[in-house]
């Protein structure tokens, strides 16, 4: 399993036109394969898209956007290049911990967390992880944890769901307090870390 995770920067106020061109559009794309998550920032970078895409593998990544290539009239992609400031796209492959990619109402907060690693590092925070990572989920969902092997290399994403801010304030304060989260490590082990709170929009099947 492999997940694509396309991030669009949108030109100021285009968010509603864009989903609104992209739903009308998605009936076409989702009888070849379905999207994972749609959401947009609403704190952070703002007038970003971010939509999620599962693949069993680049090769069947390929053959099926291949069904949409050169052919504009097949109705995919949505016609939105106006509305695009600029745009990236990397591949993720699942943690050994991660969550199926969940649908239905978990949210509607989504926090996206990112890390960047240093090189080698990764399998000992993955073993720091597993250790902390039950207590953990006992107090909010995980969507998916995965790390970049396309794109942005030594990067570690997760996706955290809350029913509010407030709650998700409350369930960080408490994980620390109690020492539950976040799980130890050398802390030389990351660069940078960045956040994100993400809401979805319909036709996410991620709510």
């Amino acid at each position: 399993m492999i997940y694509e995770a396309r991030t669009y920067q949108l030109k100021p106020r285009s968010v509603p036109e864009f989903f609104e061109l992209f739903a009308k559009a998605y009936p076409v794309r989702e009888k070849v394969s379905k999207l994972g998550g749609l959401f947009y920032t609403d704190i952070g970078p703002l007038n970003q898209v971010v939509h999620l895409w599962p693949y069993k593998s680049l090769a069947d990544r390929e053959r099926k956007r291949a069904q949409f290539a050169g052919d504009a009239n097949k109705g995919w992609p949505p016609p939105v290049g106006h509305l695009i400031e600029h745009m990236s796209t990397e591949i993720f492959i699942p943690a050994p911990f991660s969550p199926k990619l969940a649908s239905g109402a978990i949210g509607p907060i989504f926090e996206w967390r990112e890390y960047d690693i240093l090189p080698g590092m990764l399998p000992e925070m993955y073993k720091n992880w597993e250790k902390k990572l039950p207590k953990r989920l006992e107090m909010s969902p995980l969507v998916v944890a995965m790390h970049s092997d396309i794109g942005g290399l030594n990067k570690f994403v997760h996706i955290w769901a809350y029913e509010s801010l407030d709650q998700r304030a409350a369930v960080r304060a408490e994980a620390i307090a109690k020492g539950i989260w976040p799980p130890k490590g050398r802390k030389l082990a990351l660069k940078s870390q960045q956040s994100k709170i993400l809401l979805a929009a319909p036709p996410s099947p991620l709510t």
